[in-house]
């Protein structure tokens, strides 16, 4: 198939996404909602744009609970023009469970991709991953590493009846810089398998750039790409309808605002 892996809540630490801002938790209450709204001048998926290098509007939300245990949906428009099966909404839907242990933070659950409203008859896009990761202290740094990792399915696979899988494994930094409300971030990922994502290659995800806090809101500005060639950059379609290379690096901004 000709739609792309993704992972939405953990694209990029280089977009600013979900933060725990407890606004509707009370003292004697063990649930916690948090969320966010994000404009963005592109959606950026592991490198590479999933809005054909075009503004995405995107909200979230999450309930968790003080045991570790949460659940969350997340949703942003899409290119449409027939990559995501004509579908121009991506909808996440996640259950995780996250722990402090010693002096880091460790993360798993899986998250199921919808795709509503595709419409090529006969044609399932929905697919589930699994995920873990662990966060922490480095010096002054805050940093993660992480997977996640897509088993054998048949709605992310290249081929007609087939069964593709897919495993990225990424690593966020952030350095907040002392003094101001700056945060400079750094992200690489590699992502391999037989899905519609690396379409037959191994794929490395870049970014450099830097978070400008102010109250509940954020604004990023990064430069995210890949290491796809333009030659290779084909097999996603590139030059077919709007001529827009989405593997190739490129500046991205991102204002969100956390609640």
């Amino acid at each position: 198939m000709n739609h792309t892996i993704k992972a939405a809540l953990a694209a990029t630490v280089l977009s600013a996404t979900l933060t725990a801002v407890p606004a509707f938790a009370d003292e004697a209450s063990p649930v916690t909602i948090t969320g966010s709204a994000t404009l963005t001048s592109e959606y950026r998926l592991r490198g590479i744009s999933q809005t054909d290098r075009d503004l995405a509007v995107q909200a979230g939300i999450t309930v968790s609970h003080a045991s570790g245990f949460y659940i969350g949906t997340w949703g942003s428009n899409l290119s449409g023009a027939g990559t995501f099966g004509g579908d121009n909404m991506e909808l996440d839907l996640l259950a995780g469970y996250t722990k402090a242990v010693g002096g880091v933070t460790v993360d798993g659950g899986l998250i199921y991709y919808v795709y509503p409203g595709a419409n090529i008859p006969g044609t399932s896009f929905d697919y589930y991953e699994l995920y873990g990761s662990v966060s922490g202290k480095v010096g002054p740094a805050n940093a993660k590493v992480g997977a996640f990792w897509a088993p054998s399915q048949k709605d992310i696979a290249v081929a007609p009846k087939a069964k593709g899988h897919n495993i990225w494994v990424y690593t966020d930094w952030g350095l907040p810089v002392s003094g101001t409300p700056v945060t400079v971030k750094a992200h690489l990922g590699y992502s391999s398998g037989d899905s519609g994502y690396t379409k037959g290659l191994d794929v490395i995800d870049y970014g450099v750039g830097a978070d400008f806090a102010y109250k509940n809101l954020t604004l990023n500005l990064s430069y995210i790409g890949t290491d796809v060639s333009k030659a290779n950059s084909l097999r996603w379609g590139n030059g077919r309808a709007t001529g827009h290379d989405i593997t190739k690096g490129g500046l991205v901004a991102t204002l969100s605002a956390a609640f």
